[in-house]
């Protein structure tokens, strides 16, 4: 609102107090002078801002642009290059935009988008640290929906412990 640094806001289900937590101690450590806020709770959930002139240098999309899948978003090399930024990096992926369930039996972990460009990414990253994921195309109304999915039981529960996935 004030034009001169963009507002990071990240919106949570208030259900999950300890990713949120985890959210708010990381934006404190990447922006210790900034104030980090927690706005308040709205139908089960709530938000999570911080203001810095930082987020256009870090983010992989130019803020006021359009829409992610437009500007062909994409994980940055930078974290691509580094073992444990892409550790951390998948764990926020599946955490704001992918899953954990099990299906007839089988723990499955599932991240979905509807960007091309950082679900292709995702799945070379999940290639590059040892897994056999799989990605889906599924056109829908107006839209394609792409999922990238971990379902070998030996492979949920060793990414579920590298990335320190937890249900909260």
């Amino acid at each position: 609102p004030n034009g001169r640094a963009t507002r990071l806001r990240v919106s949570c289900d208030s259900k999950y107090p300890l990713i949120a937590e985890e959210i708010i101690e990381a934006l404190r450590f990447l922006f210790p002078k900034n104030r980090v806020s927690r706005v308040k709770p709205r139908n089960g959930c709530f938000d999570i801002s911080v203001y810095s002139n930082k987020l256009n240098d870090w983010m992989p999309w130019v803020v006021g642009q359009g829409p992610k899948k437009l500007q062909k978003a994409r994980i940055p090399s930078w974290i691509i290059s580094n073992t444990e930024y892409s550790r951390n990096c998948l764990r926020g992926l599946i955490q704001t935009d992918g899953c954990m369930y099990t299906d007839r039996g089988y723990q499955m972990i599932n991240f979905t988008n509807n960007s091309k460009h950082l679900a292709e990414d995702t799945h070379a990253l999940l290639l590059k640290l040892g897994y056999r994921p799989t990605m889906m195309v599924v056109p829908n109304a107006g839209f394609t929906k792409y999922t990238t999915r971990v379902a070998r039981k030996i492979e949920v529960e060793r990414l579920v412990k590298d990335i320190g996935l937890y249900k909260a």
